[in-house]
């Protein structure tokens, strides 16, 4: 084989394993105000807080994590607001335990996200159909994602492995223009052992697809 086509052909492999691989590594951008976060304590450490995290905001991170709630019921807020106040980010955790057993601890939780811009300013109907200008017609609409969670874990019998879940509802809204249904499935599991903590998560195992319905019309 000559030099020249042994070039080739490398040359030929390389391209097509970065033609092969790049789909792999596209971004994701559907419900991607998910991958925001929630707690202060999360973003300090670089949201590195799924063997450990054991409060309220587990509903959020890892469901499994809800089962070390230190007290009977947890309650959290959060509110941050992004570009001078135009996208305000929210959040709402409950945790409850059902089950205070020490061997099978288990606890319900729920978790309230919504990532907003309100006040837009509708402005389809600024120009009248004689051709003036009229402020009056300008109106404002938002344009939101919503998502709620249903989370539930426990701890499995005479052991140090804790299991949870998360099923979640997103909802998303862009004034009367267009809105969308959608809904997944995360699983996360959490294991003590010593000093040391593990813990898996994962999200979206259902594939969150979401159904859009649009109103293009000009009433």
């Amino acid at each position: 084989m000559s030099q020249t086509l042994r070039t080739t052909l490398i040359l030929t492999l390389f391209f097509l394993g970065k033609t092969f691989v790049a789909p792999a590594q596209t971004p994701k951008y559907s419900n991607e105000f998910l991958s925001i976060g929630v707690s202060a304590r999360a973003h300090g450490m670089g949201n590195a807080v799924i063997a450990h995290i054991g409060d309220v905001h587990a509903g959020y991170w890892n469901p499994a994590g809800l089962t070390q709630l230190n007290r009977p019921f947890q309650v959290s807020a959060m509110h941050a607001e992004w570009f001078a106040g135009i996208a305000k980010y929210d959040y709402l955790g409950i945790a409850k335990k059902v089950n205070a057993n020490p061997y099978k601890e288990s606890t319900f939780g729920f978790s309230l996200v919504r990532l907003g811009i309100d006040n837009i300013p509708n402005t389809f109907y600024l120009v009248s159909p004689d051709g003036t200008v009229n402020y009056d017609n300008v109106t404002e609409f938002s344009a939101a994602d919503y998502a709620l969670l249903f989370s539930y874990a426990q701890k499995m019998p005479y052991s140090k492995v804790a299991l949870g879940g998360s099923a979640k509802i997103i909802r998303r809204v862009i004034g009367t223009f267009g809105n969308a249904w959608g809904f997944g499935i995360d699983l996360g599991t959490q294991f003590k052992s010593g000093d040391w903590r593990f813990g898996i998560m994962a999200r979206d195992i259902s594939f969150t697809f979401n159904a859009w319905k649009f109103n293009l019309t000009e009433d």
